[in-house]
């Protein structure tokens, strides 16, 4: 872990130091170098044993797959951030842009790692403020304090019962040990007091994560985010909370069937809602994250059945869908700088100015609906079986919303790639060698992962 942590940590101060021209070149190969130093621990990805690394942090095979992609995001960023935050900052603001960025993978790289829940919770809480610095400074449009607000105080509200319930456990457990907790036998009483507690452990990850009619602050955080800010939300910050109840839910285990079924209902009702939704968006960053709000109804589904299909499958999902979501986000950041509009009506038939740029729309829009053999695919049928196991009736409203995933991703590729370019489009720029690698990076490791998906299953 201090192989990566080490390097991570000292790209801060070379930013600050290198000079302006080398800055941003620089700091990618850093990170380069750290992401790709992280695949080792691919070797670990298959063992369910705790790798340690000291007394308050090890690694899984929880927590390897979420590390490696939280090392691979980092390179990705700063590839997608470098034309938008050199056309309007001074290079003081570069790198501030760039500690932010690095100071967040920091953050996560411990949260991912911790295995004090203390320890979690603080790095939990922490990545907040690098988020909504970045959110809120080089935002694109006039409302992004408004969304920063929403996105603080939506996760600051439901993560306080979570730090008194653990305040609580400590107290009456004397240990906050993933470890040592995981060994003890859970508690085994059915008062009105320890459902309070189980909610209150769990309230913090459905927000994050988040569960449908807590998510408003998502689609706003997406909207006003600039490019890296979408693709960090979308790629590993929602996958904290389903990494919080990955961890959390066997400690409570004896009260979650009795208290699972409003939400794991609420989670089905959202994957349909949220669809129908993406259905009548006009803003193509809004559509995307709607979308991912009815990917991670899915993902809760899957972890509260609290089965081993169940939880394998999520865990693929959140992987899957960390790379292409990222994915999207960063392809409808090219149009956007070259039509200066998200309004997909506006930025028509761009495949016939576009060609090799539309190419790699076709290949995410086919990895958002989860076409076979993509791991996106594997991972939604382990949830759906595993769900089908619990009720039948679940298949209705996850058939309905695989079928309208399939209509929105459509309508998506079609109404910004297909159709008469608009007549207000005149010689855009083509797309750059930057835009391609970046492109490669996020698809690639889907195409690798079918050959061997055990490395995501848990």
């Amino acid at each position: 872990m201090l192989m990566i942590l080490i390097p991570t940590l000292t790209m801060i101060p070379c930013t600050w130091l290198v000079p302006a021209k080398w800055l941003w070149s620089s700091i990618l190969y850093q990170s380069l170098f750290v992401a790709a130093m992280s695949l080792k621990w691919l070797g670990n990805s298959s063992a369910p044993n705790w790798n340690y690394i000291n007394s308050w942090m090890a690694t899984d095979n929880v927590s390897t797959p979420l590390l490696i992609l939280t090392c691979w995001l980092l390179p990705l960023m700063i590839l997608a951030s470098q034309n938008h935050v050199c056309g309007g900052s001074n290079i003081t603001q570069q790198r501030t842009y760039i500690t932010l960025l690095i100071s967040l993978q920091v953050f996560l790289l411990l949260a991912f790692a911790a295995t004090e829940l203390l320890l979690f919770y603080v790095t939990f809480e922490a990545t907040l403020l690098p988020t909504l610095a970045i959110i809120t400074r080089w935002g694109n449009q006039k409302d992004r304090l408004n969304a920063g607000l929403y996105f603080l105080f939506y996760t600051l509200a439901a993560s306080l019962p979570l730090l008194i319930t653990l305040l609580i456990r400590e107290a009456s457990m004397g240990t906050l040990s993933l470890i040592e907790l995981g060994l003890s036998s859970p508690l085994n009483t059915f008062t009105y007091y320890d459902k309070l507690l189980w909610l209150g452990c769990l309230l913090a990850f459905l927000v994050k994560l988040p569960l449908y009619g807590v998510h408003l602050w998502l689609p706003k955080a997406h909207v006003e985010a600039p490019i890296a800010g979408s693709m960090i939300l979308a790629a590993i910050l929602l996958k904290l909370g389903g990494y919080g109840m990955i961890r959390i839910l066997p400690l409570v285990s004896p009260l979650t069937p009795s208290l699972n079924y409003p939400f794991l209902i609420l989670a089905l009702w959202g994957v349909f809602m949220a669809a129908c939704i993406c259905l009548r968006q006009p803003d193509l960053k809004s559509l995307i994250a709607y979308s991912s709000v009815s990917h991670m109804g899915l993902v809760i589904a899957g972890i509260l059945t609290q089965t081993p299909c169940g939880t394998s499958g999520a865990m693929a999902l959140m992987i899957a869908h960390g790379l292409t979501s990222s994915a999207l986000f960063c392809l409808a950041n090219t149009n956007y700088e070259r039509t200066h509009s998200r309004t997909m009506i506006l930025a028509r038939g761009l495949h016939m100015i576009l060609p090799l740029m539309a190419a790699w729309w076709f290949f995410a829009t086919l990895a958002n609906f989860a076409l076979p053999p993509l791991p996106n695919f594997m991972a939604e049928l382990l949830i759906m079986t595993s769900l089908f196991s619990w009720s039948p009736w679940t298949i209705l409203l996850t058939g309905l919303g695989t079928l309208i995933t399939v209509a929105y991703s459509l309508y998506m590729f079609l109404m910004t790639q297909r159709g008469q370019t608009p007549h207000h489009i005149v010689f855009p720029d083509p797309s750059f060698t930057r835009e391609h690698l970046l492109m490669a990076l996020h698809l690639l490791p889907l195409l690798l992962l079918m050959l061997k998906p055990d490395l995501i299953l848990i």
